[in-house]
């Protein structure tokens, strides 16, 4: 991996250091890059530079070769850290590719010598990148296309100015042998199952109403199913409210389970129903049979990346949508509360 010279050997297999984004989201979506340059250069590895939460679910990414912990906060800059995880990765890599459009994650690749740093344009990042990219946002108008684009060669890219280039849908890998172990610790019984992920730690202008949750629930109980409600901790009370409409066939699990365990409780629910958020990626990435409700974004722009009809998605696109605001700047929401749980019901259990 070293040349006579010391530095990194541009010879042999490629060897990928991918800078990754910091929401679970995102993570999920970067797998169709990690997929891409597998498929173009079958022979290479791939690591990928991450917050420390994430490790466990490149994990199941197998095109991953290792996550690396950025041992960085969310926000943090620390120049030191970022300086020495750099010079420790020195003569490792010959490529690398940073999705985040900050100044402070191009540091890394930078002070590793990578000889080929590619990014977008963001942030005065010349020189610490070397072969900039810059954002057609008018072709690339999904986050997962501007993920893959970035994996291509410039040779390559020139053959699809026309269009986005293809995404691969990314497919996380599950462990249904564990699977029976978590269920017997959280106390949930195997039968037809909906998962339920209320959160959107973007904020309440991207989250159906619990009320809307909790009615949805009773309906679901009623007509035979059992409902899993997942999130993190802070979603913790939202999941005791939808609870609250229904006494019977319905687990709050928010704060009880890791993201690896998330992804297995997806796995073996038949549907799932979310908000646009970081667990609707994964569940597409699981295979669950999918309906998601859109506020203040909008599926143009970061779609659940699965086949049509393994998806419902429901998108009023009123006059003020999409907004991308974390609050509703009208005070009214009615992106969310004009979604009925009526007419989600019938599309989940038809």
């Amino acid at each position: 991996m070293v040349n006579s010279n010391g530095g990194p050997d541009m010879t042999g297999p490629r060897r990928y250091l991918v800078v990754g984004p910091s929401w679970i989201g995102d993570m999920v979506m970067a797998q169709s890059l990690f997929i891409t340059l597998k498929q173009q250069h079958p022979d290479c590895t791939i690591d990928v530079l991450a917050p420390a939460w994430s490790l466990p679910v490149l994990e199941r990414m197998p095109q991953v070769h290792r996550g690396i912990s950025s041992g960085t906060g969310h926000g943090e800059f620390s120049l030191r850290k970022r300086r020495a995880l750099g010079k420790s990765l020195k003569a490792k890599y010959s490529h690398a590719i940073v999705l985040p459009r900050s100044w402070k994650s191009a540091l890394v690749p930078y002070f590793a010598g990578i000889p080929v740093r590619t990014g977008y344009r963001g942030e005065m990042r010349f020189g610490l990148l070397n072969d900039i990219r810059q954002l057609d946002k008018q072709k690339l108008t999904r986050t997962v296309q501007r993920y893959v684009y970035l994996g291509r060669d410039r040779e390559e890219q020139g053959k699809t100015e026309a269009g986005p280039p293809d995404t691969p849908f990314p497919a996380l890998r599950t462990d249904s042998e564990r699977l029976p172990e978590l269920m017997a610790r959280l106390g949930l019984q195997a039968g037809r199952t909906v998962c339920m992920m209320p959160g959107a730690e973007y904020g309440p202008a991207k989250q159906w109403p619990l009320d809307h949750y909790g009615r949805l629930a009773r309906r679901l109980v009623e007509a035979g199913w059992q409902v899993w409600i997942l999130g993190s901790g802070k979603d913790a009370d939202a999941g005791d409210k939808i609870a609250g409409f229904c006494p019977q066939g319905v687990s709050n699990l928010c704060g009880r389970t890791s993201l690896v365990d998330a992804i297995d409780l997806l796995a073996a629910a038949e549907a799932a129903v979310s908000n646009d958020s970081g667990l609707m990626h994964v569940a597409a990435a699981v295979g669950t049979k999918l309906t998601v409700i859109y506020g203040s974004s909008t599926p143009d722009y970061t779609p659940p990346l699965a086949d049509e009809e393994h998806r419902n998605i429901f998108y009023l696109g009123l006059e003020c949508s999409p907004c991308f605001e974390r609050v509703c700047p009208l005070g009214h929401t009615r992106c969310l509360t004009e979604i009925t749980d009526d007419v989600v019901f019938d599309a989940i259990h038809s």
